[in-house]
């Protein structure tokens, strides 16, 4: 139960890392016509809508998934490691626990602090958000 929740947590916090680069706008007529408040507006409706679609497409399950699978992997390479540790002071079997705790904690880790590193968006967030303000008339020219 306990990792359940670890997990979840986990998942949360590499959605959390997401979402800070926003969109920028060029100056064409209609920005300049709709203006800086209505352009903001604007680019929030469209992040809004697109975040509730890309969270239908790449969910938390799949950063759950992500996470549980660097975490097998990680007390996988902890075990082996471990068990040769122990084999030379004569515990493989503590050692082997031992490492692979280690190793699932590490690939947990891992995955939570890789992802909370980008400020890059999620592509189909990203692509769903240029075509939403495209079809308003605003051309998107970068990622800040």
């Amino acid at each position: 139960m306990a990792s359940r929740t670890f997990i979840a947590g986990a998942a949360l916090l590499s959605l959390l890392g997401c979402g800070a680069s926003r969109p920028v706008v060029y100056p064409n007529a209609k920005a300049q016509e709709a203006g800086p408040e209505a352009v903001e507006a604007d680019i929030n409706e469209c992040l809004r809508r697109g975040e509730d679609f890309a969270a239908g497409k790449s969910d938390a399950g799949k950063a759950a998934k992500d996470a549980a699978g660097r975490a097998a992997v990680g007390a996988g390479v902890g075990a082996a490691a471990g068990a040769a540790g122990g084999a030379i002071y004569g515990d493989a079997g503590r050692g082997a626990a031992s490492g692979a705790a280690g190793g699932a904690a590490a690939g947990l880790m891992s995955s939570i602090f890789s992802s909370m590193g980008s400020d890059e968006p999620d592509p189909v967030l990203k692509n769903f958000v240029q075509r939403c303000l495209s079809e308003k008339g605003y051309e998107v020219i970068g990622w800040q």
